[in-house]
């Protein structure tokens, strides 16, 4: 059971599965009933091989090392040193990740992540981002919730947590923790939130990075240069033909929390087939992203069962963001090669009204903490320091 702390209190937490639920989950992985070999053409390469999803062999391979070799008691260690605390805001149970720096001269920043990822996204990068080894590097105390009904954040019981109510939960765990003023970054649902936070508590942010620096809808194409139409289409044809997941969840997130709670190897495939799709990658997601790292943020899910209560996001929110909300705080803005949307500047900014810097990087994708952690720290910094530069 997960600790409750009263309205204003805030309580060191201690991430720890029992013994009888490794158990159990090594037991479910061994009885696993796979399907048969994808019907892909033998020796297919590349991203050729995942045309129907994840492949057998891959698969294979994954849960027997899930099984018999991952150790999950080494990604609650980690959980532990940064630090993790909970406490209740607007009646929920949140869970945070907060690593205060040493430095005087630090900025408060609050990381948000998205959908299929989790904190786990930022457990390799929280420590350079508040104590950089450069003493000229800018510093952060850096607090990365997790999202509601997502680790060791509760399952909200009711409707109406949406992309909105978050961003406003997180104003008031940030001033809980002392900071009335702070920076935000977020990509993926991160993103959303972020902008939010940014659009409608401008008293309280600073200014935001994010990698998902969503455009209001209906602009025209006749602003863009060829390279930005590119990335029109390259988002056009993400929504065309990759975006089921997210209608699924979006319309039934109950039906598909069925399977995602109950088969360990299901909510793998499903989560890894992001994994591999939306990361700057050729034949696997392990190219840039460690083995390790993808099975805690699976097993993260698997251990919280938050298959179903993570989805509803998509439920609450999908395509929600308000079309007339503007940022006025300052903004910076990176948009990796491989991430599934991609917002060119020009429609950016119709919403970020004080953009005062603009990356897109040469490689990368949609998990940048995860794939390129020192580009993406080195991206974060050099992008608050143009924000915190522009708010003086």
């Amino acid at each position: 059971m997960l600790n409750h702390p009263s309205d204003d209190r805030v309580e060191l937490f201690d991430a720890r599965a029992t013994e009888e639920q490794l158990a159990e989950l090594r037991a479910r992985l061994a009885s696993t009933r796979l399907p048969e070999r994808e019907t892909t053409r033998e020796g297919a390469r590349g991203r050729d091989r995942w045309d129907q999803g994840p492949p057998l062999a891959d698969i294979v391979e994954l849960v027997d090392y899930w099984q018999t070799a991952y150790d999950w008691r080494a990604f609650e260690r980690r959980l532990n040193e940064i630090g993790q605390f909970r406490t209740v805001v607007d009646g929920l149970g949140i869970h945070f990740l907060h690593r205060r720096s040493p430095r005087s001269d630090a900025t408060p920043l609050v990381l948000t992540h998205g959908w299929p990822g989790s904190v786990a996204e930022f457990v390799d990068v929280i420590d350079e981002l508040a104590d950089p080894q450069d003493p000229l590097a800018p510093a952060f105390h850096v607090v990365a919730p997790s999202l509601p009904g997502y680790g060791y954040s509760d399952k909200p019981a009711e409707e109406g947590w949406g992309t909105e109510r978050i961003a406003a939960t997180w104003v008031r765990l940030m001033g809980r923790l002392g900071y009335d003023r702070f920076l935000a970054h977020g990509g993926d649902w991160g993103g959303p939130i972020t902008i939010a936070l940014a659009g409608r508590f401008p008293d309280h942010v600073i200014g935001i990075h994010t990698t998902t620096p969503q455009a209001p809808p209906g602009l025209s194409l006749e602003v863009l240069d060829a390279t930005e139409r590119q990335w029109v289409e390259h988002t056009r044809a993400f929504v065309a033909d990759r975006l089921a997941y997210a209608k699924v969840m979006a319309s039934a997130p109950q039906t598909i929390g069925y399977a995602l709670v109950d088969s360990p190897v299901g909510l793998l495939a499903w989560i890894l087939e992001k994994f591999f799709e939306w990361s700057d990658t050729a034949d696997t997601p392990f190219e840039t992203i460690s083995r390790d790292r993808i099975l805690d943020n699976v097993s993260l899910y698997w251990l919280t069962a938050t298959g179903a209560s993570a989805a509803r996001i998509y439920f609450e929110s999908h395509q929600s963001l308000d079309p007339d909300l503007r940022v006025t705080v300052p903004a910076a803005l990176t948009t990796y090669p491989h991430d599934i949307e991609k917002h060119p500047r020009p429609w950016a900014e119709e919403r970020f009204l004080h953009i005062v810097r603009w990356r897109a990087p040469e490689c990368g994708g949609h998990f940048p903490a995860l794939e390129v952690p020192e580009a993406f720290v080195h991206d974060l910094r050099e992008g608050l320091a143009a924000v915190l530069t522009a708010s003086v």
